[in-house]
Order: C-alpha cells, then structure tokens, then sequence
C-alpha cells in the first residue's frame, strides 16, 4: 500500500467532515515554499528566474506553522526552490509534524544525505524525491551531470534510515513511454513507498517552452504509460486522478484545493499561476474569482492536467457519493479493468 492507513483515514475523515458542513471549498495540501531558491536550474522551472533579493527571502518557522494552521489542510507539501536550502527547515518540519501535519519535503537530494541527521524518521515526515527519469533523462531535465546518481545514494540511505520516501516525476512531450514505464521498476527495486507523476506545466518564465504538454498528449502519453499496469508499481495518488491523466475521466480544476504560501503570501489563484497575492488565507478564498479558472475558463489553464489542480477534484469524487468511492475502490483494485 502506497499510503499509510493513517493518514488515508486522517484525509478521508477530513473530507467527509467539510462534506458534512456543507462546505464547498476547502484546501487538501498547503504547498508551502519557505524559499525559492535552488541549487539546480532546470530547463521546465518557472520558479527560478526570479531577481536575487528575493530568492535570497526566506519564511520563518513561525510564519510557516502559522499558514498552516490558517490554511487547516491535514497535509503540508513542501517545494521550492529547494528547501533543504533553508538553514531552518528541520524545525520548521518539527513544527508541523508537533500539529499533526503529514509532511512532505520535495527535495532534489542533492543535499538529502548529508542532512539526513537533521530530521527523524515519522509517519509524518515523507521525503519526496523528484526523479524526472531514468539517469540520461533526469541529468538531461535538471541540466546537470551526476545528479540521478546522487540522488539514488541519497533516497538508499533515506531507507535505510527509516524515513519515508516517495518519488515525484514530471514528464514532458520528450517521455518515451517504455523507458518510464523501467524507470518505474527502478524506482519499485529501490523500495520506495510510492511514486507521484504528473505532466509538465507550461511556465511562462520557463527556459523550455518547446516540450510542454498539451492535452491530447498527455492524455495519449500517460495511456501508454499507464496500460496494461504492472501490480508491483506503488503510486501515492488518486487512482481516479491517474485515470484522468489517461483520459478515462472528464474534471474541472479545483484551484483551491492546493492553495501556495510563499514570501510573497497567498498565491492567487493556485501554485502555477501567479494572478496576485494574498495577507490572508480568509482573503485568498473569499476574494479569488475562482470561476475564472480551470479548463474552458481561461487561456493559462487550457492544457493543464497537473496534480495540483486535479488531484482535489479526483478526491472530491471520490467522497463525493457511494458510487465515486466504489470507482475508487475498482480502480485501486483492477487498475487496467479500463
């Protein structure tokens, strides 16, 4: 099982209990960036091409704990940036993890192992690692030589030490389906808890616009990718948003559903888009023209088919009536019953 029952049963209880007030929109992962920073300048990122006194900010732990707590998502991803770079994550991560926060850090690893120390291994804590591919196509995505080779030293000694550890993998036009579907065993032989994947979003500040995927092809990419399903491969997603990658499913955007705090505040509308901040999480729900987003609905949104816009929707489906959670419960078990 990808996900530990606890914190299934600490989403699913959460869920069920907005259902259950009538609330409509509430957030399900508070993407937290406490620095843009990075170590690496991959070609997709849209996050690095910012001016040096702001990747030079960083948020508090205080600020952090206190987003959290605003925001009230039962699970808190951490990008960046690389946020290993922040000289004070550790006791940010101790501080959510003290607020009963399932944690995430995605991290590139390449100083995963020398910080290991710094961190306790938790049901709370899981180290996403983001892995874009066999060792030719990641050190081709991240620009630089080497860095598959340590990150795979660095996720083997994140095992051994006990901690959770997942991979994130973001693929472009580029992906040749049979070598991800390898790298997949790979990453299974490595005893990974599960693996996330998603289309690449099309960054406007991005260096590489070229290999970004538009809809059809995301769809025919991760059907090849997905068919025929190997029953040793572990994902920590919704299996309905997988079937949505492959086109098996129709969703709108849940824009919400994974709000972004960074140095700048709340980001409007969500943690692709950049349309204005926000103080306040209050504020960012209740002043954000969330009709304005979402497939159909406006031009930046037309080919986007990422988690963090869409595995919310999947969710929501799935708690949404008997017959969303029977869905689930048929794809999880007969993931290739089509």
């Amino acid at each position: 099982m990808a996900v530990p029952v606890s914190q299934m049963w600490t989403v699913a209880s959460y869920v069920l209990g907005k259902r259950l007030r009538g609330i409509e929109r509430y957030p399900l992962v508070l993407m937290l960036e406490p620095i843009l920073r990075c170590n690496l300048a991959c070609a997709g990122c849209g996050k690095i091409q910012y001016p040096d006194h702001i990747l030079d900010k960083q948020l508090t732990p205080e600020q952090c704990w206190a987003a959290a707590e605003e925001c009230g998502a039962p699970i808190v991803s951490i990008p960046g940036g690389e946020p290993l770079i922040h000289p004070r994550l550790p006791e940010i991560v101790r501080g959510l993890m003290a607020q009963k926060r399932y944690v995430y850090v995605c991290t590139n690893a390449i100083l995963l192992e020398r910080k290991l120390a710094e961190f306790t291994p938790s049901k709370y804590l899981t180290f996403s690692i983001h892995m874009d591919g066999m060792r030719d196509e990641h050190d081709l995505a991240v620009c630089r030589d080497g860095v598959y080779d340590v990150a795979v030293k660095a996720m083997k000694a994140a095992l051994t030490r006990g901690f959770r550890v997942t991979t994130n993998t973001t693929l472009f036009d580029d992906a040749n389906p049979e070598r991800v579907r390898t790298f997949f065993d790979q990453m299974m032989a490595l005893g990974v808890e599960g693996m996330m994947i998603s289309p690449g979003y099309s960054y406007q500040k991005a260096p590489d616009q070229k290999n970004f995927l538009k809809r059809s092809r995301t769809r025919h990419l991760f059907s090849q990718i997905l068919g025929n399903r190997k029953s040793g491969w572990r994902f920590n997603q919704s299996p309905l948003f997988l079937e949505f990658l492959m086109g098996r499913r129709e969703y709108q955007c849940t824009p919400w559903g994974n709000p972004t705090y960074n140095v700048f505040g709340w980001q409007k509308p969500c943690y692709l888009l950049q349309d204005g901040y926000t103080t306040t999480f209050r504020e960012l729900m209740e002043h954000t023209d969330w009709e304005n987003y979402g497939t159909g609905r406006n031009e930046k949104c037309a080919d986007c088919m990422v988690h963090c816009g869409y595995e919310a929707s999947a969710v929501a489906d799935t708690f949404g009536s008997w017959s969303g959670l029977g869905r689930t419960v048929k794809s999880t078990l007969m993931p290739n019953a089509g």
